[in-house]
């Protein structure tokens, strides 16, 4: 006989001598790198674990943390899937697949906004919630934009690139053709704003990064075109011809100072751009010179990593001849004037040579 609703058994609580919300403000107190763990004492705390209500309760409390993730491309089955960097005390970090994303493309831009990244391609876009590990197809893209860069100010992600747009000019004549233009996602209100056709950008530059310091929309081209900021509140765009000085692909903004690791020299240095400077300029970080005079390196990216730090990944061969993946955290730091860095811990965090690092992206849960 199938039981009435008040004869069927509530669900077990996590803690048999506590009240459900009681534990969730505990678990949510536990630093993110023990949920792995965690997640082994039973189904109902696996549950937990990957349930949006528990990255909520950590959100109010303001206990929250940098979480880092690295897009690696498999040579072998041409997959490209992102891998969470494990953060161990006492302990090597290392680069887990997460298994549940499925792969990514090669040709798609990834904006990290909180918890969540936004991923744009030639066609669709999509919102990855890292807190869960789960993707959503994001609706009504206004229409379709290749060769694009984004980045995100206030919740509001802006993309730059070439559209086929209908266009009128000032002098009355109308038209269609592909120009540049730049296309707003509200991430609050998961809508798309109306698209912006901008007449005075050089079109069929091809845009190899953006960033964003002090509010405004750092963009800039391949092969040192052309480099723009974008202040948004305002709509205006300035050229900005001192960052076309370093190809800085493959950066991050750490308190509003742009870092990108320069291996043009014959040892390599880690680059500092500070937009607040009366004279901005790229400097030299200091206090690094040991470090790149004994790590050769080969393709690297730079990632925020926490307060006042940024993770270094970087290929290399390593013992056998064998070509692994490192991280290097540095902590960051300023003394009269000028930036300087620590490295506090550098480790081989991937090791099958078959995977090249893509892209990094640095989210907080």
């Amino acid at each position: 006989m199938e039981q009435s609703p008040k004869q069927k058994q509530s669900p077990s609580p996590l803690i048999p001598s506590l009240p459900d919300d009681v534990t969730v403000d505990i678990v949510a107190r536990v630093p993110r790198s023990r949920y792995p763990t965690l997640s082994l004492v039973s189904k109902t705390f696996r549950k937990l674990i990957a349930s949006p209500k528990l990255y909520k309760r950590r959100s109010h409390l303001g206990i929250t943390e940098h979480r880092v993730y690295a897009l690696l491309y498999n040579r072998s089955t041409g997959d490209l899937r992102f891998h969470v960097l494990h953060r161990k005390v006492n302990c090597r970090n290392r680069l887990v697949v997460v298994g549940s994303l499925p792969p990514m493309s090669s040709i798609e831009s990834f904006v990290p906004v909180g918890s969540k990244t936004y991923v744009f391609n030639n066609l669709e876009s999509l919102s990855i919630d890292f807190a869960s590990h789960t993707v959503q197809s994001i609706p009504g893209m206004p229409q379709r934009m290749i060769n694009n860069v984004a980045s995100a100010v206030d919740g509001k992600v802006y993309l730059i690139g070439d559209s086929y747009c209908s266009f009128s000019d000032e002098d009355g004549s109308s038209g269609e053709g592909w120009m540049k233009a730049v296309m707003v996602f509200d991430t609050e209100t998961q809508t798309w704003e109306p698209v912006m056709v901008k007449h005075d950008l050089p079109y069929g530059d091809l845009w190899s990064d953006s960033a964003v310091m002090e509010g405004k929309l750092f963009f800039k081209s391949f092969r040192n075109q052309h480099a723009f900021a974008y202040e948004p509140r305002e709509d205006k765009w300035e050229l900005k011809e001192v960052l076309n000085a370093k190809e800085w692909k493959g950066a991050c903004v750490v308190d509003d100072v742009l870092y990108y690791h320069d291996r043009s020299g014959k040892a390599g240095v880690l680059m500092a751009f500070d937009p607040t400077k009366q004279s901005p300029c790229w400097s030299v970080v200091n206090g690094l010179e040991e470090f790149f005079a004994v790590e050769e390196t080969d393709r690297s990216r730079v990632v925020k990593c926490g307060e006042k730090m940024l993770a270094l990944f970087f290929t290399k061969i390593h013992d056998a001849k064998k070509k692994v993946i490192f991280c290097a955290e540095i902590a960051l730091g300023r003394r009269q004037g000028e930036i300087w860095g620590k490295v506090l811990s550098c480790d081989v965090v991937f090791e099958d040579g078959l995977f090249d690092m893509v892209k990094c992206v640095s989210v907080t849960v």
